[in-house]
């Protein structure tokens, strides 16, 4: 029977693959060999990959041997990076987390993806998501659940999860996902690494299966904050305006109504607040502002999602291949009508207005990913205090807002004691100020 958690080792981030390759003591052939052999031996454990790659991630590696040896090595040569299967990779099987696209391998890459290849990142694999990315448990009754490796009975989060099992666990440093409601900051949290939603718009989501278009970002997930500086730095895109000054204007936000915060959340933020506050000039603000964000977001997403599913799949197709769990979404859609999609579009714009007004004041703002650690495997409620909800409600109340708004926010881990589960502090900056958030996340992930 396997153990309740899972050996992660010592897991190496991209930029001491990078030194050790430039030095020669790491032979590129041999690094992602590792990779796929660790991968291989998790995987047994966690299932955090769809797929896993040999042949192509080899060749390709001996490529960036010898662009080392010829000293032509690009920015991520021969780093081994993992991809989520709701992604395209030319030749690799992406089903997108579903058995309705088993087999299916595309022609073609998606745009993030041939950015990464063309700057010597490769790819070791596909990384697990829910079905299409709609869910946030990563579980699958076709493929089997996705585990926390901190605890495998508990859940990585989603849909993102599998990525970010891969890189807690070691087999590579960093890796592409989505986040359409925090599915990438999400997973984030729940395992104790790095997850950034960029500004709306900023990466291409060409080559993407779509779960709601509007709101579907591009996300990236590392060991640590430049980790994932340095895939953002490949596809580049990343822009920056306002202060540079050492010392910020923090807005803090200590929950989301409805949702409190669990205990232990609540304890390790507020002590990741006072810590910040020796650095930087703190405020607390009051999270009325996001009333009625997670019904309007939900709605947004369950009708856009079930456009794309019926332009793309026939209803035999559903009904005999997808999930139940998704089938019965597309089936509660059919209710909506198109005026409360117009209400809920009219909503999304005044929140985004205000919520850009309720930062004019500040440079961040700063907030719990999630108000409670991993739920269960199977688990549907998650109760703090008296607030009871699903699990759904409750790790997207504090994430969704930012794909509303379409706002850059990244997850870092807290330092938490050594037998509690990982949680995230999510950061938040203004519109296109992303090169700023990740540098203000760096320096943030040093002292909390």
């Amino acid at each position: 029977m396997a153990p309740a958690e899972y050996d992660c080792g010592e897991a190496e981030t991209v930029a001491t693959m990078l030194a050790r390759m430039a030095g020669g003591f790491t032979d590129p052939v041999e690094l992602v060999q590792q990779s796929i052999d660790r991968a291989r031996e998790m995987n047994a454990h966690l299932n955090a990959f769809a797929t896993i790659s040999v042949d192509g991630p080899v060749e390709a590696a001996k490529e960036s041997r010898k662009r080392w040896e010829e000293q032509h090595a690009r920015p991520l040569e021969g780093v081994p990076v993992a991809i989520k299967d709701l992604i395209d990779t030319a030749g690799i099987e992406t089903r997108y987390g579903s058995a309705a696209y088993k087999g299916h391998v595309p022609l073609a890459d998606a745009d993030v993806v041939g950015r990464l290849r063309e700057h010597g990142a490769v790819i070791i694999g596909k990384t697990t998501t829910h079905e299409f990315a709609w869910g946030v448990t990563t579980s699958s009754n076709a493929f089997g659940d996705t585990r926390n490796p901190l605890d495998q009975t508990r859940i990585p989060g989603g849909s993102s999860g599998g990525a970010a099992v891969a890189i807690a666990s070691g087999a590579v440093p960093a890796g592409l996902g989505t986040d359409t409601g925090g599915s990438i900051r999400i997973p984030a949290s729940l395992c104790g690494v790095v997850g950034y939603k960029p500004t709306y718009g900023q990466f291409s989501t060409h080559g993407i299966f779509p779960l709601a278009p509007t709101l579907d970002h591009v996300g990236l997930m590392g060991r640590s904050v430049d980790d994932v500086a340095r895939l953002v730095q490949a596809l580049g895109r990343c822009s920056s305006g306002g202060s540079t000054e050492p010392r910020f204007r923090v807005g803090i936000i200590r929950n989301i109504p409805p949702v409190p915060l669990e205990e232990g959340v609540a304890r390790s933020f507020d002590h990741a607040v006072n810590m910040i506050a020796s650095f930087h000039d703190v405020g607390e603000m009051s999270g009325g502002v996001f009333e009625g964000v997670f019904p309007a977001f939900a709605g947004l997403v369950l009708t856009e999602a079930s456009v794309t599913h019926h332009r793309r799949n026939d209803r035999n197709t559903i009904a005999e291949k997808y999930e139940p769990e998704t089938r019965e979404r597309l089936s509660n859609a059919g209710a909506i009508k198109l005026e409360e999609y117009f209400a809920w579009q009219d909503f999304r714009r005044d929140f985004t207005a205000r919520l850009q007004a309720f930062m004019n004041d500040v440079d961040f703002l700063i907030l719990p990913t999630t108000p409670c650690v991993a739920p269960k495997i199977g688990q549907r409620r998650v109760e703090i205090e008296s607030w009871s909800g699903t699990v759904r409600e409750a790790l997207m109340t504090y994430t969704a807002p930012f794909n509303m708004s379409g706002h850059p926010a990244i997850s870092i881990p807290l330092r938490v004691p050594p037998t509690c589960m990982p949680i995230g502090l999510q950061i938040v900056a203004g519109p296109h100020q992303d090169e700023l958030l990740l540098r203000f996340a760096a320096t943030l992930a040093q002292i909390v």
